[in-house]
């Protein structure tokens, strides 16, 4: 019991030494210091605050649903993380970078961590809303959009500064590399959303059955936005 103690207590310190000094953690990264006690331990706790936030939301519909979100929303970013990192890393290495994928790999993983913790540390505003508000479906969706771009918005940000940290060490094509980073941001940021569309419902309208996974046959994520600020605003 001791040693499993000892050992999540390590998770959560590499953790907050992120929190910390972020700039002396990337530097270590940089650095190639003890890269995978930094990827597991930042893995094993944005999965945690990831399935806490994602049973919060689904609790607005059902324990099941709380229990699908909670399982469902750490799979979307560990998956958006896996599909985009190898586009990053090898258009990188073609333009003379000499970050291992390792590299590459934590640096990822350091975003998705700071965009778990901001979803934790928004957690009691969010389920008091649904506390508050439990009939307010499409207030309630809408609310945990503008959540999901803020928090998301944050980690895009300490993404791009962790990359560019890297490529201080290789000055050759560092021009080129900025711009595909910048332009590797975007197809992140689309897949996520497209992901979370597929992956979808983490809510789930109170007023239907539960449901796993919902078909991708028509809509799209916008024009579902669309919709929930139509219906508050009493166009519908």
């Amino acid at each position: 019991m001791s040693m499993r103690q000892s050992q999540g207590t390590r998770y959560f310190v590499v953790l907050i030494g992120l929190l910390r000094d972020r700039q002396a953690f990337l530097e270590e990264i940089r650095q190639r210091t003890r890269l995978e006690s930094k990827a597991s331990s930042l893995l094993v706790t944005s999965s945690i605050f990831f399935a806490i936030y994602g049973a919060i939301i689904g609790a607005s519909h059902s324990w099941m649903q709380a229990l699908s979100a909670a399982i469902k929303l750490p799979i979307l970013y560990l998956l958006t993380l896996i599909i985009c990192l190898p586009i990053l890393y090898f258009f990188n290495v073609l333009f003379g970078s000499r970050s291992t994928i390792q590299q590459h790999l934590v640096v990822l993983l350091t975003a998705m961590a700071v965009i778990s913790v901001l979803l934790f540390s928004l957690a009691p505003v969010t389920l008091f809303f649904l506390i508050t508000a439990p009939d307010s479906y499409q207030f309630f969706k809408l609310l945990n959009v503008l959540v999901f771009a803020i928090t998301g918005s944050f980690g895009v940000k300490f993404l791009y500064e962790g990359m560019q940290l890297l490529s201080q060490q290789d000055e050759v094509g560092k021009g080129t590399r900025t711009t595909i980073l910048r332009s590797w941001l975007f197809l992140y940021a689309f897949v996520g959303m497209q992901l979370g569309w597929t992956l979808r419902p983490f809510f789930g309208d109170p007023k239907t059955n539960f449901e796993l996974l919902r078909s991708v046959k028509g809509g799209s994520i916008y024009l579902d936005i669309i919709a929930a600020i139509s219906e508050i605003l009493g166009f519908r």
